[in-house]
């Protein structure tokens, strides 16, 4: 019986922390999928599609609220030592960020239902440039982690600064937008809180591949911008 007890706990402690990794993946996957949603009902002034978005949020906030009592399971019950410890500490960190790119992407949706009340400013050249990099990036900041690579979290770091170039470039042309017209303020804002939304997003798997980079060589880099 001594024996047998040991080799339960292990084998019950892996399948736990497998079931991290999948519901972490699951959840990334989520968010980059709702990342594209939003963008596409934009595109194609959808708002069926943007409500279809923001209802699944629930989803986003359920693998939240699971994905962090798993983490705090195995913290409690099987005190993990070293790596997997360092793990769970950052996947708990993880679903926070994911969470509100979850967040983030309603918000994209939200205005895409007033922007669809009327004409349409301008082509959307710019913003699904934007909402692809930043998708890329999500995707690649929580492969980052399963993986734990940090040339793959340093690219990810490294793109932010093309999401921030394309929002200010937004921001350029909408403001002589609204110059030449008072009347396409309300739209023109509308459109630059969408352009803010997805450099949010960046942000966040930013964030996300800055804690790979601390996971794995533990050191912060954040506010540095490059793994040395």
């Amino acid at each position: 019986m001594a024996t047998n007890q040991p080799q339960h706990t292990n084998l019950r402690y892996e399948v736990e922390l497998r079931g991290l990794r999948s519901g972490l993946i699951e959840m990334g996957g989520l968010v980059e999928g709702q990342i594209a949603e939003a963008i596409q009902s934009l595109i194609d002034r959808d708002s069926a599609r943007a409500r279809a978005t923001i209802t699944r949020d629930h989803e986003v906030n359920r693998m939240d609220v699971e994905n962090d009592e798993r983490a705090i399971r195995l913290l409690a019950l099987h005190q993990p030592a070293a790596g997997d410890l360092r793990f769970i500490t950052t996947a708990l960190k993880i679903t926070t960020d994911l969470e509100r790119i979850g967040d983030n992407a309603v918000n994209v949706c939200e205005r895409v239902l007033e922007l669809n009340e009327e004409p349409q400013l301008k082509p959307y050249i710019d913003l699904p440039r934007m909402a692809a990099i930043a998708q890329t990036m999500v995707r690649d900041s929580v492969d980052a982690f399963m993986r734990n690579d940090p040339e793959l979290a340093q690219r990810v770091i490294d793109r932010d600064d093309e999401v921030d170039s394309l929002n200010y470039q937004i921001y350029r042309e909408l403001l002589s937008y609204m110059a030449e017209d008072p009347g396409t303020i309300p739209r023109a804002t509308r459109i630059l809180f969408v352009s803010k939304y997805l450099e949010r997003v960046a942000d966040h798997a930013t964030n996300i591949a800055e804690m790979v980079v601390y996971m794995v060589n533990g050191r912060s880099i954040k506010h540095l911008g490059h793994v040395s």
